[in-house]
C-alpha cells in the first residue's frame, strides 16, 4: 500500500512505451563534486528543468551521492537523477531531477537510470518512487509511466506544489506522482 499523503490519488494510465536501448557502452555511477559543473550545464541544456545552482549540484554529488546517478558514456556525462529519502517518509525514494542529454534521448536512459538507482544499498528498501512533475511535462510523465510498467507498479496522481500559492505564480503547478509498490530488493 502507497500511502504517501496519497489520500485520494487520481490514478494515471499508461500509455504506449518506446524505450529503445542503451548502448553497452553506458554506464552508471555514483557522482563526485567534480560532476557539479557538468551536471549544471546538463540541466541547463534540459528545458523545461529548474537550474539548481552549482553549489546545490555539489551538496548533491556529495551528501546525496548515494541516491544519485552519473550515466556516463565515452567519457561524457549522458544523463543525470538526483533523489533523496524524505525523512518523513522511509520507504520511499524521491526523484528530484532526471536530465538526459539530448543525444541521448529516446534510448531509454532516464528509466535505465533510476532502475539502476534502486539497485543501489541506500535505496534498496523503497517500496515507492515519488516525484513531482508538471503537467506540460509529457516526456517525464511518458519516462515515468515507463518505468512504472516495468515494475508493474501503480502510477498515483495528486495536485502538490500550486502555481500561486506557493510559486507566486513564477512556475507551474506540479503534481506529486507516487509509484508503487516496488519490491524492496534487499
Amino acid at each position: 500500500m502507497i500511502d504517501s499523503g496519497f489520500a485520494g490519488a487520481i490514478p494515471v494510465s499508461h500509455p504506449p512505451s518506446s524505450t529503445g536501448r542503451i548502448d553497452r557502452d553506458t554506464s552508471f555511477r555514483y557522482p563526485v563534486a567534480e560532476d557539479a559543473h557538468a551536471i549544471s550545464a546538463l540541466i541547463a541544456s534540459c528545458p523545461p528543468l529548474d537550474a539548481n545552482s552549482l553549489y546545490c549540484n555539489v551538496l548533491q554529488c556529495t551528501h546525496f551521492a548515494a541516491t544519485c546517478i552519473v550515466a556516463e558514456r565515452e567519457g561524457r556525462l549522458e544523463g543525470w537523477i538526483s533523489a533523496y529519502r524524505p525523512p518523513n517518509d522511509p520507504r520511499a525514494i524521491f526523484v528530484w531531477q532526471v536530465a538526459v542529454h539530448a543525444g541521448a534521448r529516446g534510448r531509454g536512459l532516464g528509466v535505465a537510470m533510476m532502475k539502476a538507482l534502486l539497485a543501489r544499498p541506500a535505496v534498496a528498501d523503497a517500496t515507492c518512487l515519488i516525484t513531482t512533475v508538471t503537467p506540460s511535462n509529457l516526456a517525464s510523465r511518458r519516462m515515468f509511466d515507463s518505468f512504472a510498467r516495468l515494475h508493474d507498479a501503480a502510477v498515483t496522481a495528486r495536485p502538490h506544489f500550486d502555481r500561486e500559492r506557493h510559486f507566486g505564480g513564477g512556475h507551474e503547478s506540479e503534481e506529486l506522482i507516487a509509484i508503487g509498490p516496488l519490491t524492496p530488493r534487499n
